[in-house]
This record gives C-alpha cells, sequence and structure tokens, in this order.
C-alpha cells in the first residue's frame, strides 16, 4: 500500500466525519431529542454523497477511502437502527435482521478470505438497494418522530422493503461466495 493509497483528503475527513456523527445521533435518540438526531442523520446522508462525488470528481479516491467509507455508512446504520429499536421506534425483529445480515456478510467475508486467500467485494445492486432503504427508513422514522406526523403506511412499507431487500442481499452474497467455493481449492 503506497502512501497514495491512506492520504486523508477531503472525502475521507468528510468519511470521518460521519462515523462521528454516530454516537451524536445515538446519544440524541436515547435522550428524546429525535428531532436533532433527524438533521444529524440527515447531514450523515448528505455528506454520503458528497464524499463520492468529490471523490470521484476530482479523482481523490484511495485505498483508505474504499474501507472508511462503507465503515461508515454501515457503522451509521447498524447503530441507528439497534437504537431505534431499543427505544420502540423499530421492532426487534426487524433490528435482528438487519444486524444479522451485516454480521453474516462480514463473517462470511472474513472466512472467505481466510480460505481462499483472493476475496475482492463489490457491493451488488441489491446490498445498494438495502441501503438506500436503510437510509429511507431511518430517515423516515427520526423525521416523522420528530416532527410529530404520524404515517403508519409509509413507516411499514419501509419496514417490508427493508425486510425484504435485507434477506435477498444476505442470500445474494452467501450464493455468490458458495459458486466461487465450488469452483475453487483452498488457498487458490
Amino acid at each position: 500500500m503506497s502512501k497514495e493509497d491512506i492520504r486523508i483528503n477531503i472525502p475521507n475527513l468528510i468519511s470521518l466525519a460521519r462515523l462521528l456523527c454516530v454516537p451524536l445521533t445515538v446519544w440524541l435518540i436515547l435522550n428524546n431529542q429525535v428531532l436533532y438526531a433527524f438533521w444529524v442523520f440527515v447531514f450523515a446522508g448528505i455528506s454520503d454523497a458528497l464524499d463520492g462525488f468529490i471523490a470521484k470528481r476530482f479523482k481523490l479516491q484511495t485505498e483508505l477511502g474504499a474501507y472508511l467509507d462503507p465503515i461508515a455508512d454501515k457503522a451509521l446504520l447498524v447503530s441507528i437502527f439497534v437504537t431505534l429499536g431499543q427505544v420502540g421506534y423499530l421492532d426487534s425483529w426487524l433490528v435482528l435482521l438487519v444486524v444479522f445480515r451485516d454480521g453474516l456478510i462480514l463473517c462470511g467475508a472474513i472466512l472467505y478470505h481466510v480460505i481462499y486467500q483472493n476475496l475482492t467485494m463489490q457491493p451488488l445492486l441489491i446490498s445498494k438497494l438495502n441501503t438506500t432503504a436503510q437510509f429511507a427508513l431511518a430517515t423516515a422514522v427520526l423525521g416523522l418522530t420528530g416532527y410529530s406526523i404520524a404515517d403508519g403506511l409509509l413507516i411499514e412499507t419501509l419496514v417490508y422493503t427493508v425486510a425484504a431487500t435485507t434477506v435477498l442481499s444476505g442470500a445474494a452474497y452467501v450464493g455468490i461466495w458458495g459458486i466461487r467455493a465450488a469452483t475453487m481449492e483452498p488457498g487458490e
């Protein structure tokens, strides 16, 4: 890894700022400051789009950024889902499904890499849809709750969209790794 791959630049600083939004957003939710949590979460979502745009537009993509960006996204989403479940804004079955899928993918990736020594991860379209649905659900729950707006149909639709894309995404990764593993020898 060269110095170019690990340098700190504007997109990487934006990703770090998003990572720092995690404890603040969780704290705000736990302290019943949901409207403030909503705006911090909106900032984090905008920063996700902004860091990617800047990195691509100005050719500032780095290996550090390739790891930091999805770590910040996952830390934010998983923390928000767990916290929203803890305070009763999301059903525990959905929180468990989301956390289990992320844990399954993480453990599967580590195991695959240990056995086959050549893991390359490209996000799948269904995984991108899942992340988008998770952001939409968290934003809707925080925003509607923060502004005291009741819209059970929107939330219910987003809950089942997140559930479906979570199951499909997890199954897609397991299937791809299974197919690859069936055609390779360990250490290959």
